[in-house]
């Protein structure tokens, strides 16, 4: 989650145990966001969660101090190579029904359609099997997830978007107003609804806005 913090907010505050007391939110400060490269040593006590790296990886900070730009450019970046990996792995496989359709399914009627029914279908499909033999076959960070199905199929400029977009919106914003933007359901057309929203709300910031990273 991205938090936008109320001004009044001090630094000392943005603690993992306190954002509960703060925000109503459950989790611990993420290293999410980026630090602009050009970051000068006064104003490195602006920055939240701080750490050493290029570029370097921080929990929040001024709008203005955040290399936004970078993130968004390296994660679109980054999935147009796992694209290509995805298109290698399913190649010869038919498109499959992602998984919030047999999860919607699910909840509409759990007695007649369990749970467990609904996630054997879901793996049962060959292009699925393609994806789960090569996250076996080829563990670690930067494979291909099943989780993003959804997003793959809908072809490597959209999956691009989405990922960079998600790399500074994150999976839901809470407003210095007190307003919370989540997708409706994990369905990409809810998820895009939301970086919609997210994404014309950050374009609204004033540059010394403070941002927050939170992983729930």
């Amino acid at each position: 989650m991205i938090i936008c913090l109320p001004d009044a907010l001090p630094a000392q505050a943005l603690t993992s145990h306190q954002l509960d007391t703060h925000f109503n939110v459950t989790g611990t400060l993420a290293p999410q966001f980026w630090a602009v490269a050009q970051l000068r040593v006064w104003q490195r006590q602006q920055m939240i969660g701080l750490r050493k790296g290029r570029p370097a990886p921080c929990a929040g900070g001024p709008v203005r101090l955040l290399d936004l730009h970078g993130m968004r450019h390296a994660a679109a970046v980054g999935a147009g190579i796992r694209y290509q990996i995805w298109q290698q792995v399913v190649h010869g496989t038919r498109a499959a029904t992602p998984w919030p359709l047999f999860e919607t399914r699910h909840l509409t009627d759990p007695d007649r359609y369990p749970l467990d029914t609904a996630i054997a279908e879901f793996h049962a499909q060959p292009r699925v099997h393609a994806m789960r033999l090569h996250a076996a076959a080829a563990p670690g960070t930067g494979q291909p997830s099943v989780g993003e199905l959804e997003m793959y199929q809908a072809g490597q400029m959209a999956y691009q978007h989405y990922r960079a977009a998600s790399a500074v919106a994150g999976d839901a914003m809470l407003t210095a107003d007190g307003r919370k933007l989540a997708p409706a359901s994990d369905a990409l057309a809810h998820r895009i609804t939301y970086l919609e929203q997210a994404l014309a709300h950050l374009d609204t910031l004033d540059p010394d806005q403070r941002l927050l990273a939170v992983a729930l």
